[in-house]
């Protein structure tokens, strides 16, 4: 079975891919374009979902939304930034960095005060740093070596203990059992006191453990949301869900189990 995963490579997506599977990987350069490959029957795809410092990745929570994926499995791997350039820290005039980088970055940026461009991914910044004499970027420990950058500030993120959870998306849902954790996409299409207190009680009623809850956009028009939910398996879990669906909109993501990262 083929992996994708964002490219090019020297992203932490790639680097996991590397370390979780012997099968052949196929790296595109988007999240939104790992989707579409999924959907289209190209294989399974690993994205990030969310990163302990700067939060859900907007590109995966959007294409759990729109496209006929299951999460199958979930990762979380610990994150470290590097800042490298082919002259010293003192003469670098730009940094290249990924959004979400920058953002568990941002101590560091914003003290040096040193212009941001943002980038598609590490791998991305990597490669506009080797296009400009002065120019530095902001990547992991793999795209060192990979993009001959030479390393000047090691472990700049914000947080020394910064992990990013991944998720594996397929065609199909997960079927192998010993699943851990469910998530759903719920759709309120409406906005009332009190609706999502009572969607939230739905779980709470029979003391289900809810490991996450994030809003997005719904894309209808300002101040209209969806809500990612995960929650811990239980006996009670199938009830619930079929109550749920009663009063709202529900989108099943899938049921599915942690893999540890190799180191």
């Amino acid at each position: 079975m083929t992996i994708i995963t964002l490219g090019p490579e020297g992203t932490f997506s790639h680097e996991l891919a590397l370390r979780l599977s012997c099968s052949p990987l196929r790296l595109v350069p988007t999240i939104h374009g790992v989707f579409i490959a999924v959907e289209r029957g190209d294989g399974d795809g690993i994205v990030p979902i969310e990163n302990s410092e700067a939060g859900g990745v907007g590109a995966t929570l959007d294409g759990l939304t729109r496209f006929p994926v299951y999460i199958t499995r979930e990762m979380y791997m610990p994150i470290h930034h590097h800042l490298a350039a082919r002259v010293p820290f003192e003469e670098i005039t730009v940094i290249y960095a990924h959004p979400q980088t920058h953002e568990q970055c941002s101590e560091h940026l914003e003290h040096w005060g040193i212009p941001v461009i943002h980038t598609s991914s590490n791998a991305a910044s990597a490669l506009e740093a080797q296009k400009s004499p002065t120019a530095g970027a902001i990547i992991s420990t793999s795209a060192l070596s990979l993009y001959d950058l030479p390393l000047r500030i090691k472990n700049i993120e914000n947080n020394p203990e910064n992990v990013t959870r991944f998720v594996q998306i397929a065609k199909t849902p997960n079927t192998a059992g010993h699943e851990q954790k469910c998530s759903i996409l719920i759709d309120p299409e409406l906005d009332r006191a009190g609706l999502l207190y009572d969607l939230l009680g739905v779980f709470a009623q029979k003391r289900i453990n809810l490991t996450r809850i994030e809003s997005r956009p719904s894309k209808r028009g300002i101040g209209t949301y969806v809500f990612f939910l995960d929650y811990a398996v239980s006996p009670d879990t199938g009830d619930t869900l079929a109550h749920l669906k009663k009063m709202t909109t529900v989108k099943e993501l899938g049921c599915y189990t942690r893999v540890e990262v190799p180191s």
